[in-house]
């Protein structure tokens, strides 16, 4: 039986079965949110929520769309509603949604300072206004070269700037396989990188398939 290899997962938030290795931390940079001209609210991440109910808790008394299932389960943990979850999280298909589905709402997207999809850009070429609001940025953390993952490592990839952040601490490996969350994320990686993207969303389907490989 094969040995299995070691699997590093590059989130916060530590999980049984791997090694964390967390590339990111977060800081929130508004001190309110700017409800006077909306009425839904759209988040992308669990961690958006997490910064809203932070910084003012009447974010729950608006309607919200919720981009990926983590994120349904966080703003309905902390009481809010999600009137909408789309099949897919990415890019144009997920404007597209909105556009189908919400071209009378308006939609206060409540971000990080960056994105790795112009959501206001693509939503606007079809008629539709969305107002963002930066309520957080991510930060890297820093590593030491003794810190960096062993050869023939899987590595956990669960967005863009994880990847970022891991290339600003380390030189790619080429023994190195990565996973990540999904297609957004898969563009940002080095060329020629051996990966495979997990089957949901999820972080716990990173892992199911980091160990599969």
């Amino acid at each position: 039986m094969l040995e299995q290899r070691a699997i590093y997962l590059l989130s916060p938030t530590p999980r049984e079965g791997t090694v964390s290795l967390p590339m990111i931390q977060f800081k929130t940079v508004a001190d309110h949110i700017a409800f006077a001209d909306c009425d839904t609210l759209m988040f992308t991440s669990k961690q958006a929520v997490v910064r809203a109910d932070s910084i003012d808790k009447n974010w729950k008394n608006y309607p919200s769309v919720a981009i990926g299932s983590a994120t349904k389960k966080q703003i309905e943990s902390l009481g809010g509603e999600v009137i909408y979850t789309p099949k897919s999280y990415y890019g144009k298909t997920l404007s597209q949604d909105i556009v189908n589905y919400f071209s009378k709402r308006k939609i206060l997207y409540l971000r990080p300072r960056e994105v790795s999809f112009d959501s206001r850009g693509f939503l606007e070429n079809a008629g539709i206004h969305l107002d963002e609001q930066i309520i957080y940025e991510t930060e890297c953390i820093t590593y030491t070269e003794e810190e960096k993952p062993v050869k023939n490592a899987v590595i956990i990839f669960t967005s863009p700037s994880t990847i970022h952040c891991f290339l600003r601490n380390f030189e790619w490996d080429e023994s190195y396989t990565a996973v990540v969350i999904g297609d957004a994320t898969k563009v940002h990686l080095p060329k020629n990188t051996a990966y495979a993207v997990a089957d949901e969303a999820l972080i716990s389907s990173c892992i199911e398939k980091a160990k599969s490989l």
